[in-house]
């Protein structure tokens, strides 16, 4: 019964959000409703996970942006060596930074959660992503088709 509630929020936010362009609310909610229904969490559990999982992903949305930022200087034709070699030390210095924060992630779950639920965040994370690419894809393909 719980599975089939989830699902059929899920239905009613997918139709609203895919009627429209969507944002990044709404992709964060779509997010939540396949997460929470992937990993099946107790209340209890649910309690504790959202705030760490929450406070990750605005880590890592101040990482994309730190990213997006550097990446959008100068273009590399334009850059000195010295500036490029920064470039890169910074590129390296973010990337270490994600690296870091998704083991922060994980050990803080396993404080928490029992290790197959974490197992199933990761699985859930992964085939979130790939529905949205499929969906973007379906998108441009009709939009080409019209």
């Amino acid at each position: 019964m719980k599975t089939f509630h989830t699902l059929l929020i899920t239905l009613f936010i997918s139709a609203s959000v895919f009627a429209q362009r969507p944002d990044r609310e709404k992709i964060k909610a779509l997010k939540i409703a396949h997460i929470t229904e992937q990993m099946d969490l107790s209340k209890k559990e649910a309690q504790k996970f959202w705030p760490i999982y929450n406070a990750n992903e605005d880590a890592e949305d101040q990482l994309r942006e730190k990213f997006s930022a550097l990446r959008n200087e100068k273009s590399a034709n334009e850059l000195t060596e010295s500036e490029a070699k920064t470039y890169l030390l910074n590129l390296i210095s973010i990337e270490q930074e994600k690296t870091e924060l998704r083991a922060k992630l994980l050990n803080d779950l396993l404080e928490i959660l029992p290790a197959k639920k974490i197992v199933a965040l990761v699985q859930a994370e992964k085939s979130f992503r790939r529905k949205m690419i499929e969906e973007y894809k379906e998108r441009h393909r009709k939009m080409k088709q019209n």
